[in-house]
């Protein structure tokens, strides 16, 4: 990592968060450190998501399925959770199987990005068997041609293409530059990577949320537990009416904060209280 320790205006020591590859580094740096990855390695111009937030999203999520278990955060391959576009990095199967034992199958429309996954995984033995990749041949459909029939999850997690185009995805990109202190660059260059379908769809975030929800009721009584991020806290009003047009049972608004950085997930279930009670009585170890 030294050579892309930098000081910053505060005359502190820090990491130059402009550099792709410095961030690049650093990420490979924490998951061998903190979750025993020992290969990570992304196809070039990818998403290079920062851990920590993405370990948030993983502990909060399973304070929600601890309500579930008295308090008590379920363990094991028992607990299986399906991470919609799970990306070449694989970041929550790799945070989620790491800290909690969790299995995972992840979902990407793109099969580069599913190969990467699957190398990933494949390099580091203690993830060989827990985690499944599996292609989205559908990219219409979020659930549909990944979840099988009479299969079961405890969780569902999603990080949905925030932005609505490919110049919305740039502008977010100048302000970041903007924030890093780098006003003058010839052409937006993202620090965090990003494919087109990593970082925008038609419709962008709400567009993507309202197709997640509304199809979400096809696995109603498949998954326990239905997550995303909502980056954008304009859209939740819309992401509310989506769920009570789909009959949740209970909504939850979790928010999050890394540093200067807020965040939030959304989660839904169709369950009552009594039944989620017998879900876990009937599926997790206690």
């Amino acid at each position: 990592m030294a050579r892309f320790v930098v000081v910053n205006p505060y005359g502190d020591e820090s990491v130059d968060f402009s550099n792709p590859e410095a961030v690049k580094t650093l990420n490979k740096a924490l998951l061998g450190y903190f979750y025993d990855v020992s290969f990570w390695e992304i196809p070039e111009n990818y998403l290079c998501p920062p851990v920590p937030g993405r370990a948030d999203y993983i502990h909060y999520a399973a304070d929600l399925l601890a309500e579930t278990n008295g308090g008590e955060v379920p363990k094991g391959t028992g607990i299986k959770v399906l991470d919609i576009g799970t990306g070449a990095n694989c970041i929550y199967p790799l945070i989620g199987h790491s800290e909690y034992g969790w299995r995972f199958v992840g979902s990407d429309i793109d099969r580069l990005a599913v190969q990467a996954a699957q190398k990933i995984i494949q390099s580091n033995k203690d993830f060989d068997d827990v985690i499944e990749c599996r292609f989205q041949d559908f990219p219409a459909t979020i659930f549909r041609g990944v979840v099988r029939t009479g299969e079961c999850f405890d969780l569902v997690v999603c990080n949905p293409p925030f932005h609505s185009s490919q110049e919305e995805a740039q502008a977010g990109t100048r302000r970041k530059w903007n924030n890093l202190g780098r006003t003058q660059v010839s052409k937006a260059v993202l620090n965090f990577g990003g494919q087109y379908n990593e970082l925008w769809c038609e419709g962008g975030e709400a567009a993507f949320i309202r197709r997640m929800v509304e199809q979400s009721v096809e696995l109603s009584s498949q998954c326990l537990w239905f997550t995303t991020l909502v980056s954008k806290k304009e859209n939740l009003p819309a992401v509310y009416w989506a769920l009570k047009q789909a009959a949740a049972r209970e909504i939850k608004t979790i928010e999050m904060s890394q540093g200067n950085k807020s965040s939030r997930f959304v989660a839904w279930t169709y369950f009552s209280k009594e039944e989620r009670k017998e879900w876990s009585a009937k599926r997790w170890k206690h």
